[in-house]
């Protein structure tokens, strides 16, 4: 019985070690949704400078992924050009799911930019929580504007190797 239960570890061991092997081996390009439009990529940097000017039409971007849901995998942060500056993708729970092995991958996305408009609440709430994930101190009283929030509903998206 013992040299069988020893057998089976190694067996087992030896299925993890070839599996993990073979999904980094054959990682690749993930794509999910329609065509990406890699011909006419817009700088996240130009798009954040002026976002209300491109909400009329599809638009294409690039970046690093520096973020994933945890929960559901129904939005990604890529950062932009600019350094501190990331633009959030967000799908609906289930239309794409994006893996949190895409971490530190670049994608490509193609979609349409929205905006979503926040109370003074809202945005004392969002701005608390920015705050506290960088371990800074929020004074709420210093908000006296609601802001509004950009993030890419995509069509397509490519995670490239």
């Amino acid at each position: 019985m013992k040299i069988w239960i020893e057998k089976a570890k190694t067996i087992f061991c030896a299925v993890l070690l070839f599996s993990g092997f073979a999904f980094n081996v054959s990682a690749g390009t993930l794509h999910f949704g329609g065509e990406v439009n890699a011909g006419n990529i817009t700088k996240i940097s130009t798009i954040m400078n002026d976002p209300d000017d491109y909400l009329a039409a599809p638009v294409t971007i690039e970046g690093t992924i520096v973020g994933v849901c945890e929960k559901r995998g129904c939005w990604m942060s890529l950062a932009s050009d600019q350094r501190f500056q990331n633009l959030r993708i967000k799908v609906n729970d289930g239309d794409m799911v994006f893996p949190m092995t895409a971490k530190g991958r670049k994608a490509i996305a193609t979609g349409e930019l929205k905006k979503i408009e926040l109370t003074l609440e809202r945005t004392k709430t969002v701005m608390a929580h920015r705050a506290q994930k960088a371990g800074d101190d929020f004074d709420p009283s210093s908000v006296t504007e609601p802001m509004a929030i950009y993030q890419l509903n995509p069509s397509a998206v490519d995670i490239l190797e």
